[in-house]
């Protein structure tokens, strides 16, 4: 055998692992990006957007793949939208009062006692505000689709008396997210709030750094916070929603096709979402009850008149500014 041909041979034998390790398999997706939340699998949320990657993998023939990781299962909060801003993950849902920590403005859904009904929410966060809004994120290298989730209306909960009145919540130790907006709220009220991101709540419960919390029905049952609380206060105090968000460079890889078909299916599921959502609650007081929490009425207008008198709202008037608070006030009437 000549040395040219053994030379061939030679080059073509080193050259053909590198190919083989170089090739993509025939089922693979062209992208395969992780969704994150921190909501458990069983809510709502989960149960949509798992039917919602599952339509966007047929639609586009298998090029995009959606990995679901709920339960703040990479991280906390802030960690994962640490992790959205760089990349490392291409889809997340966050809560615009956490969100704030990054777009100020995106708080302003969680005014205290801004909005009446469902009907209020959605006409004013699928409208101006939430326009307003969606373009500050966008200054941030992120995209947010057009529809929210919803997380629901927040209710308090304590593991050591009833909350009745505003009263009762003087010096009282309440776990909120670590958002300012949160924090000057119950500090209004006369509270002791501290931040604590939602995957170490139970645990902070449990060992007593904190006599209560607040959160959604919804994620008061999967988050199974009834195992350490014995109170729950229907207080209505703050709407809550995720922003569905992903990093802007990651989906503005995909075609321009693909990029349809996603938000396409995820808003969608949206609303889906919100109607399951409405449901769930309604039915989570008889549920919550014969787990062992004691529920009470509240009166929202004595809330509302505290937190006026503390200066709440027109401290947070000044915060978000003219434009982004008219907005508001032009969809729910007058707060300061």
């Amino acid at each position: 055998m000549s040395m040219l041909n053994r030379r061939t041979l030679l080059a073509t034998a080193t050259a053909l692992p590198l190919v083989a390790i170089n090739r993509r398999p025939a089922n693979a997706a062209e992208f395969s990006y992780k969704f994150a939340n921190n909501i458990a699998a069983t809510h709502p949320l989960n149960t949509r957007a798992t039917v919602a990657a599952g339509k966007i993998k047929e639609a586009t023939s298998g090029r995009v793949e959606i990995n679901i990781f709920p339960n703040s299962t990479l991280g906390s909060d802030t960690d994962t939208l640490s992790q959205l801003r760089s990349g490392a993950v291409e889809f997340f849902t966050l809560s615009g009062l956490i969100l704030s920590t990054l777009v100020p403005v995106a708080a302003i859904n969680g005014i205290g006692f801004a909005f009446k009904d469902y009907d209020t929410v959605w006409k004013t966060m699928d409208g101006k505000l939430g326009t307003l809004v969606r373009g500050e994120i966008a200054k941030r290298g992120l995209y947010a689709f057009a529809n929210q989730w919803d997380n629901g209306y927040r209710q308090m909960t304590s593991g050591v008396k009833p909350i009745k009145t505003p009263d009762d919540l003087k010096g009282f130790k309440m776990r909120v997210p670590p958002s300012p907006l949160w924090t000057g709220m119950f500090t209004s009220f006369g509270a002791s709030p501290t931040s604590i991101n939602f995957s170490e709540v139970y645990t902070a419960l449990q060992t007593h750094v904190v006599d209560g919390q607040e959160n959604p029905l919804a994620t008061i049952d999967a988050g199974k916070l009834y195992e350490v609380q014995k109170y729950l206060a229907v207080t209505n105090h703050m709407w809550d929603g995720f922003w569905f968000l992903a990093n802007k460079r990651s989906f503005e890889a995909l075609s321009p096709e693909d990029r349809v078909v996603v938000e396409r299916e995820m808003n969608a599921a949206a609303l889906l979402e919100r109607a399951d959502v409405a449901a769930l609650n309604n039915s989570l007081t008889s549920k919550l009850t014969a787990a062992g929490l004691t529920f009470n009425t509240t009166n929202p207008a004595d809330f509302r008149t505290a937190l006026k008198s503390a200066g709440f709202y027109s401290e947070w008037k000044g915060k978000f500014g003219p434009e982004a608070w008219g907005t508001l006030e032009d969809a729910v009437g007058s707060l300061a």
